[in-house]
């Protein structure tokens, strides 16, 4: 296999990037820093963090990380953004990839604990973290991606995923706004929405036998996704590459939501 090859596309940016330790965040932190940004992240789970932080020095790469952070907390999510700023100077890109949610029907659901907890683990946390960020992006312009879903926009058929519906139609009608708030600042604010990417948190369903065929057929590519399909995406909307692009939304599904 031909070795990977990067060619600095985000040298001497500074990217926020959330929920380092496992899936999209370790992806996205990953690549970009190997794209020559300086990666400023954080995660709730302190040894997943540092697990990443190692790979980065291994490859003398620019990264830190602030952990554990919980960032459903607004003094953490401030803390967070400052320490960027001390560490790096400012902030140009932000990736929200840190994301927790509860997947059960409906009847099942608990308001006061599930509901409320998953609200805050997909949608608070996205607010708060672009918004700790507006007033250091205002300064010379920048990048910020959210991570809607498939699920924005449509059910699929045996998943209990009524939380995850409403927040990530929730993120995609926020980011499109932010994208109008952002413009006259050179804030440029997209979506990208996945579609089932074999993660830590998707394994069970990604190694079961009886389950991965029906998973590969739903995909035109007929094969699961990974961080690295969706963390490439993300490269190019941090990217100057992508400097006319604001308030889309990018379906990396393998072609699922279209068949």
């Amino acid at each position: 296999m031909t070795p990977k090859t990067y060619n600095q596309r985000l040298l001497g940016k500074t990217a926020i990037v959330t929920g380092i330790g496992a899936g999209i965040g370790k992806g996205c932190a990953l690549l970009f820093a190997r794209e020559g940004a300086n990666v400023f992240g954080c995660d709730i789970n302190a040894t997943a963090a540092e697990a990443t932080l190692e790979i980065a020095r291994n490859e003398g790469l620019s990264m830190q990380s602030f952990h554990p952070s919980d960032l459903t907390k607004e003094k953490d999510v401030a803390l967070l953004m400052e320490k960027a700023v001390e560490a790096f100077g400012g902030i140009d890109i932000v990736v929200n990839a840190a994301a927790f949610c509860a997947f059960e029907w409906i009847e099942d659901l608990d308001y006061e604990t599930t509901w409320k907890r998953s609200i805050a683990g997909e949608l608070d946390i996205v607010f708060l973290s672009c918004q700790k960020a507006w007033k250091y992006l205002k300064i010379n312009g920048g990048s910020i991606i959210n991570f809607a879903s498939a699920n924005a926009r449509q059910a699929l058929k045996g998943s209990p995923a009524l939380v995850h519906c409403a927040t990530k139609g929730a993120v995609y009608s926020m980011s499109i706004q932010m994208a109008m708030e952002g413009g006259p600042h050179k804030i440029r604010v997209n979506t990208i929405s996945p579609g089932l990417v074999h993660t830590e948190a998707t394994s069970h369903l990604v190694n079961d036998p009886e389950i991965r065929p029906f998973l590969n057929d739903k995909h035109m590519i007929g094969r699961i996704g990974s961080p690295d399909d969706i963390a490439y995406a993300a490269l190019y909307l941090a990217s100057d590459e992508s400097s006319w692009v604001t308030a889309a939304d990018f379906p990396i599904d393998g072609g699922a939501s279209k068949w």
